[in-house]
């Protein structure tokens, strides 16, 4: 969103949960039958419940604002992915108010049908408008700027009841008035107070970090909205040339989108062979099923940072498949030593040879990758000689 923009009024029939990627927002949504407003900064995480009224604002002076958005669409009506039901609007995008018969909505208005009509054609910007603050302000521009003192006496105008208790005479209808009545109720007022906190994922303290990475798991336990949607999140950075280990997720598949830098991601099927070696840059959106290995590697150009979510509210308790916490080392013995067929001793002697943890260094004295695909294409050579020879 460019600055000064308003994400206009609407909900969804699915759940979000916001990660400010960049910038600063202001964002006000209906909860428990009151609007409540949030400010929201680089990091914050906030979650709103499908249903649910809201609009969004980018406040920061001169700076983009850049949210990435989990939806979850258990809520959904099927028709799509996802939908949205807008508020506001008119001839683009249509106000969910723009299908009923104009006189259907004049009675319940109690407006005249050339004021429904004024209504629902004067809106044709999109979904995001810009709130012009210096030449003739919007209607949302007024309304958003409103203080709540203020705000409470237009909803008294707008009920027409005088001191005497008797009806005043109505005023002309205006896209403020409706969105007080209808969307937000005549005796709401815009609170900061309430509501549910946002979680900075920023503030919090890596969950791991060694000199090549770190990275950070939220779960319920954390952020308690993330239960209702039953969604976990994490944020990891790899330096350059480090490998998140190979894991498994036992519990969650797991969505990412790449924030900074470039890496590969490798996914493995059931049967062992490669599902996917992607090569992945800032903007790259991955997905990894639940149950399937995989592992992520950092560019030797630069460090390499993905957030995203997962499908479980829960610890997800990552099984690593390699290193000194992997489950190779839990299932030690002479078992795993004849499941792969070598020596109690040899299999000792390959595991102990990585000491680290979650996130490897980099193979220094690996040779570059062309020069590997060579290799591994003499390797396969040498090993169809020796079994001929045996």
């Amino acid at each position: 969103m460019e600055p000064k923009s308003l994400f206009i009024p609407q909900y969804l029939d699915s759940s979000l949960i916001l990660f400010i990627r960049r910038g600063e927002a202001r964002i006000g949504h209906i909860y428990k039958d009151e609007l409540v407003e949030k400010r929201l900064k680089t990091g914050d995480i906030y979650r709103i419940a499908a249903g649910l009224a809201f609009y969004l604002i980018n406040t920061a002076e001169g700076q983009r604002l850049h949210i990435i958005c989990s939806i979850d669409t258990s809520d959904s009506l099927g028709f799509h992915s996802f939908q949205s039901f807008y508020i506001g609007g008119g001839k683009y995008p249509a106000s969910i108010l723009s299908g009923f018969d104009p006189l259907t909505l004049a009675t319940a208005f109690n407006v005249s049908i050339g004021e429904v009509v004024e209504l629902l054609s004067r809106q044709q910007a999109g979904p995001i408008v810009y709130l012009n603050v210096s030449h003739s302000p919007s209607v949302w521009t007024k309304f958003l700027n409103l203080e709540d003192h203020y705000k409470l006496a237009h909803m008294k105008r707008i009920v027409h009841i005088g001191k005497d208790g008797e009806e005043e005479k109505a005023p002309r209808w205006s896209f403020s008035k409706f969105l007080m009545t209808s969307i937000f109720g005549s005796e709401n007022k815009r609170r900061e107070d309430k509501g549910p906190d946002s979680y900075n994922i920023y503030d919090r303290k890596p969950d791991f970090k060694n000199d090549y990475g770190w990275s950070i798991a939220l779960d319920n336990s954390d952020y308690s909205p993330l239960e209702d949607s039953d969604f976990g999140i994490y944020l990891v950075n790899l330096s350059a040339g480090s490998m998140m280990a190979p894991h498994v997720n036992p519990r969650a598949t797991e969505f990412g989108v790449v924030l900074r830098g470039a890496g590969t991601i490798q996914i493995v099927y059931p049967n062992g062979s490669l599902a996917m070696n992607a090569k992945v840059s800032e903007g790259d959106v991955f997905f990894i099923p639940r149950y399937f290995p995989f592992c992520q590697i950092a560019s030797r150009t630069g460090p390499f940072e993905f957030f995203g979510f997962t499908t479980s509210a829960r610890n997800n308790k990552p099984q690593f498949l390699v290193g000194a916490n992997s489950l190779l080392q839990v299932l030690r013995g002479p078992e795993l030593a004849t499941a792969f067929g070598l020596s109690e001793e040899r299999l000792n002697e390959i595991l102990d040879a990585q000491s680290g943890s979650t996130i490897l260094p980099s193979a220094t004295v690996s040779p570059p990758e062309v020069t590997m695909q060579v290799e591994v294409g003499k390797a396969k050579k040498v090993a169809k000689m020796i079994r001929i020879f045996d």
